[in-house]
C-alpha cells in the first residue's frame, strides 16, 4: 500500500499534516501553519526533500529515544517523527520517508 499525506485542521484554526505509511502508521507530522496554503506548501517541502539523506537529522529525545527530523534547504525543519525505541528503528523510519513522501498522495481532511 502507499504512503498518503493527511491533511487536517487544528481547533485553534491552524493546519497540519502527517505523512502516513501505507499501513497507516504516522512517519512524520509537520508544525502548524496558519493557511492551509501554507500547509500545502510544506507537504510539497517534504515531498522534495525526503529523498536526499542530508536533509533529515538524527536526534535523541530527552530520555534517550531515538526520532529525526527532516529540513528543507533553507536548514528549516519541516517533519518530525514519532520517538522510536531504537536507533534501528528510526533509521527504518527515515528510509520509510524517503520510500513513502515523494509520490504520496494528499487527503484533505479539512
Amino acid at each position: 500500500m502507499a504512503g498518503k499525506f493527511e491533511l487536517k485542521k487544528a481547533k485553534n484554526d491552524k493546519y497540519f499534516f502527517a505523512l502516513l505509511a501505507g499501513n497507516g502508521q504516522k512517519i512524520l507530522a509537520s508544525e502548524m501553519y496558519e493557511t492551509k496554503a501554507s500547509a500545502v506548501g510544506g507537504i510539497e517541502s517534504v515531498k522534495k526533500n525526503a529523498a536526499d539523506d542530508g536533509r533529515y537529522e538524527r536526534l535523541s529525545g530527552t530520555d534517550g529515544s531515538p526520532y529525526f527530523t527532516l529540513k528543507a534547504g533553507n536548514g528549516q525543519v519541516i517533519g518530525v517523527s514519532e520517538m522510536y525505541a531504537s536507533a534501528s528503528a528510526r533509521d527504518g523510519g527515515i528510509e520509510s520517508c524517503k520510500t513513502h513522501a515523494p509520490g504520496a498522495a494528499t487527503t484533505d481532511l479539512t
